[in-house]
């Protein structure tokens, strides 16, 4: 099969899927569409803790629809935020029962981040991995590109949430030539799950 006609099946694969979760449009990339934070997403194993009150710390994992349990105030959302602002909505949820709750969260395993490569690179595929990794990195573990790629005309496609609960596909372009030197926007971007580089 030719690996131009890959690359499309599986990406409508990929957007299929995504799909089933609600409807998908797209717009362009902007720069606010890089996060400076990583994301905590289901089945990563991550430590609550709270200051003076050991039997509210607790390591655990979040669970598939995204909720971690905590006692007395139940379940909290934490797929989709960050590990400050889960620790934000905890401490928010506490005032209610002791003093001047301080809440951290840490994460202590990734079991959530997977992202894909795909296009002219030696092993295109998915890759399930324990820690983020950035577009050269992706593609270094994806074996490096074919004499065929054209490096200066990546796409990082990425599929994010926005207020309302409305999914969007944007295509963020990248040159190989800039992400080695350090030149130019958004350069060498951390990829988020569900992310795909896409070689052309």
């Amino acid at each position: 099969m030719p690996r131009v006609l890959s690359i499309g099946l599986v990406l409508c694969s990929i957007v299929t899927q995504v799909g089933c979760l609600g409807p998908v449009t797209s717009r362009e990339y902007k720069s606010s569409d890089v996060p400076t934070e990583f994301l905590l997403g289901s089945e990563d194993q991550i430590e609550i803790n709270v200051w003076k009150n050991p039997d509210l710390s607790r390591v655990t994992l979040i669970r598939p629809d995204g909720y971690v349990s905590m006692p007395i105030i139940g379940d909290v959302q934490a797929a989709g935020l960050t590990a400050e602002a889960l620790a934000a909505q905890i401490t928010e949820r506490l005032k209610g029962y002791i003093q001047n709750p301080s809440v951290s969260v840490n994460v202590k395993e990734l079991n959530s981040y997977a992202v894909f490569v795909l296009g002219e690179v030696t092993k295109p595929g998915k890759y399930q991995l324990k820690s983020y990794v950035t577009v050269l990195q992706a593609i270094s573990m994806a074996g490096g590109f074919t004499n065929y790629a054209s490096k200066n005309r990546l796409q990082v496609v990425r599929v994010i949430e926005s207020p309302g609960h409305k999914r969007q596909e944007i295509h963020i372009p990248l040159r190989y030539d800039d992400l080695v030197s350090g030149r130019g926007e958004p350069g060498n971007i951390v990829l988020t799950s569900g992310d795909t580089v896409v070689v052309p």
